[in-house]
């Protein structure tokens, strides 16, 4: 479980990495954007475009954050002995499923039913 642990630390830290570099953006962008916005007149569609732009990012960070919430929920599993095992059948994840989602709580079998209702 070693490989796991150290799997879901590294997916951790750069999900922690991508919302520090959203953060960043969105402070650069509100510093320069507000000295530009107190000399020019603004056309309702650019305050649009940037509501749209703060809601995207906006959904971006929640999902991001999100992500992070399953890692460590992965991550207790691990530590409880359980990571790998299904949750709703109890046998063992494949090796293949938990490479792509390393947060896998179900095998396939058994996600595929939870997503058909």
């Amino acid at each position: 479980m070693t490989a796991a642990r150290q799997r879901l630390e590294q997916e951790r830290e750069r999900l922690r990495s991508l919302i520090g570099n959203m953060a960043d953006d969105n402070t650069e962008d509100r510093a320069v954007g507000s000295d530009d916005l107190a000399t020019v007149d603004q056309h309702p569609a650019d305050a649009g475009s940037e509501t749209f732009e703060r809601e995207k990012d906006m959904a971006i960070l929640n999902n991001l954050e999100e992500q992070i919430t399953e890692i460590e929920k992965a991550l207790a599993r691990v530590d409880e002995g359980a990571y790998g095992t299904c949750e709703a059948c109890g046998k063992p994840i494949g090796d293949e499923r938990l490479e792509v989602v390393p947060t896998a709580r179900y095998c396939v079998e058994d996600q595929g039913a939870r997503e058909a209702i």
